[in-house]
């Protein structure tokens, strides 16, 4: 028998478990929170995984749409999708230093693993599915889609997060510069009051040079930075 790629593998496998019914898991619990899942989904998940509702795009592990595609058009429901994403974090293959068909232990555990498997659950292969649209510049849908609302408070993006510094009492007077390095390099100054690492430092990989301007240029539109402040230190959080 013909030796299937490595990369294809790991997919076949979740697509096979996504077609049996995990009823022990504890799957579909009331006390998930679908929008904090997004939030942990961007941040944690999608620096490996491509997910269309999340506007995550990395090839480092299994497409999930494409994985729980095939257990969606068999009629499986999202309890189910739940059920096999809790099972494969808290139970992934020994690393083998392939992130490509192994997943790191301890990603997420706990309310956050329920969280994040609760809104896989519900969209992970939904024709369709994608970030929801929002108003303003293109910086504005960057914001969103990447679940910076759910760490920061933004008046313009009606976002209250309290993880991260309130974006509209740190950002005013910041540089372009200064702003895009704490997006980009977040432990580089750590605000007050907020501990290091709170902030993921990935983000300078999973958006373009693109994106990242538009971003900024967003950032600085709203709060009132300026392109030649200077003097006033970035705020990492």
């Amino acid at each position: 028998m013909t030796k299937l790629p490595t990369p294809i593998r790991p997919l076949l496998a979740l697509a096979a478990l996504a077609a049996v019914a995990l009823p022990a898991s504890g799957c579909g619990t009331s006390t998930a929170d679908v929008a904090r899942g997004r939030v942990l989904f961007v941040q944690k998940c999608g620096v490996c995984h491509e997910l269309a509702e999340a506007g995550t795009t990395a090839t480092i592990g299994p497409n999930l749409d494409k994985a729980f595609g095939a257990a969606r058009e068999a009629g499986e429901g999202g309890e189910t999708i739940e059920g096999v994403v809790e099972a494969q974090v808290e139970s992934p293959r020994p690393s083998n230093g392939n992130p490509a068909v192994s997943m790191p232990a301890h990603v997420v555990e706990g309310q956050e693993l329920d969280d994040v498997a609760a809104y896989v659950g519900m969209y992970a292969g939904v024709p369709g599915a994608a970030p929801a649209k929002v108003p303003g510049a293109a910086g504005a849908q960057i914001f969103a889609g990447n679940g910076c609302g759910g760490c920061h408070a933004l008046a313009a993006a009606k976002a209250g997060g309290t993880t991260g510094p309130n974006l509209d009492e740190v950002l005013p007077g910041q540089s372009m510069a200064m702003v895009e390095k704490s997006i980009v390099d977040p432990n580089a100054t750590i605000a007050k009051g907020y501990p290091a690492n709170v902030m993921p430092a990935t983000f300078g990989e999973t958006l373009s040079a693109k994106e990242i301007e538009q971003l900024v240029e967003y950032l600085i539109a709203e709060t009132g930075g300026a392109k030649g402040a200077k003097g006033k230190k970035a705020k990492g959080g």
